[in-house]
């Protein structure tokens, strides 16, 4: 067909291809961020809060403050014991290393450590009670603490499990979604191929079916050719041959099949109709012609193919003269094909243009396409084609010529 037309078709452009990979990752990389986002919270209080934080510290240092305190009170421990006593529990106040997050444990409430080491270093009894008193304090605020560790692990855990389900519902449904669309984009670039094939076949359907009567023409001349007894004869034959094979020519470029049978693409002349008309004239075909020119901008070969599909029709519905009529109504060329057959039922008469459809007898010859592409033909030259009913009987197909509306020159520009 056209240089575009043959191009590979499996090339996709750059753009096409970058976003269709960009949405085949788009997937994984949604999951990415949303487990990303999913985990920091959770991620967050482990790291503020401690892995695995717990309040042993505190405790042991509760149970050595009290153990010197019950040491102090027990007249049947010896010195050396209570001495031991006292030091563990003053070491244990003094080791602030030991005690992780002390900040935030002391800041949930009065209690602090450097208290309990000021406490203990005086070593009197009230001094070691209130010490004993300001660990249990400092303890339960670990506690405190530790309780509420717990809660934001819970809520943290609980949010990433929640994070999670979403991500998956949410990455399920962009794949369904992704895998729909590129369901879709496989329909409808099988359905635009389909067009496209059906496209060419018609174009090759009309192109066979116009090519029958250039190539019977030229066969015919040939034959008769051999048979040439003057050299006035063998001149009428060759130029005879000579315009079929250039009509084969014309209606049998493949490349440029969609311009003459789909879209048709108009080449412009203006010559005198009456020449073309009269070409269809002979046998029981009558041309009638005004005195004057009738000179109209038409691509002649195609109008040339209305005619002979108007007339071929024409001669089989009916046995009777087929008269073809020139005139120009309104300054408008309007030609009239007429014939004496048995006319077309008016349900029918839109019906016979359509692709594959045949007159009303169902003949059994031809494949329905002459008058579709007639009507086609009529259109891109600003015109139309009808059927009605001829006085007397038969069909008279009335063909309009108006301003073209599709050129080859109007499209290079």
């Amino acid at each position: 067909m056209t240089p575009a037309a043959a191009r590979p078709a499996h090339r996709l452009p750059l753009g096409i291809g970058v976003r269709e990979v960009a949405l085949a990752a788009l997937p994984a990389l949604l999951t990415v961020a949303l487990l990303l986002l999913a985990t920091q919270p959770a991620y967050k209080t482990l790291i503020e809060n401690g892995n695995g934080w717990t309040p042993y510290a505190y405790q042991g240092l509760t149970q050595d403050v009290q153990s010197y305190q019950v040491a102090r009170l027990d007249p049947a421990l010896g010195a050396q014991e209570r001495q031991m006593r006292y030091e563990v529990a003053l070491s244990s106040a003094a080791n602030p290393a030991q005690f992780t997050m002390l900040a935030v444990v002391e800041a949930h409430g009065d209690a602090r450590l450097k208290r309990v080491e000021t406490l203990l270093r005086e070593n009197t009894p009230a001094s070691v009670a209130q010490a004993a008193r300001e660990a249990i304090r400092l303890n339960a605020q670990a506690g405190d603490f530790a309780n509420e560790t717990k809660v934001q692990y819970v809520q943290a855990l609980e949010a990433m499990r929640r994070a999670l389900i979403t991500t998956a519902l949410m990455t399920g449904i962009l794949s369904m979604l992704l895998t729909g669309r590129a369901l879709l984009l496989w329909r409808a670039e099988r359905e635009r191929r389909a067009r496209r094939e059906a496209r060419q076949r018609e174009a090759l359907s009309l192109a066979s079916h116009e090519l029958r009567r250039p190539l019977q023409s030229l066969l015919l001349a040939s034959d008769l050719l051999r048979q040439a007894d003057t050299p006035e004869q063998r001149q009428h034959l060759l130029a005879l041959i000579e315009d079929s094979a250039a009509q084969l020519a014309s209606r049998a470029d493949l490349t440029r099949l969609q311009n003459l049978y789909l879209d048709v693409t108009l080449r412009l002349t203006r010559p005198d109709l009456r020449v073309l008309v009269q070409r269809v004239a002979g046998g029981r075909v009558s041309a009638h012609l005004p005195a004057q020119p009738v000179v109209w901008p038409v691509d002649a070969d195609r109008l040339r193919q209305i005619l002979e599909n108007l007339v071929e029709n024409a001669l089989k519905y009916t046995s009777g003269p087929v008269e073809v009529w020139l005139e120009v109504p309104g300054g408008q060329p309007q030609i009239t094909v007429r014939d004496h057959g048995p006319g077309i039922p008016a349900d029918l008469r839109e019906r016979v243009f359509l692709p594959y459809e045949r007159g009303p007898r169902g003949l059994t010859e031809g494949q329905g396409l002459g008058l579709s592409l007639v009507r086609r033909y009529a259109r891109a030259h600003g015109g139309d084609v009808t059927l009605e009913d001829a006085p007397g009987g038969g069909t008279r197909v009335r063909l309009t010529l108006g301003e073209p509306v599709v050129t080859e020159e109007g499209r290079r520009t």
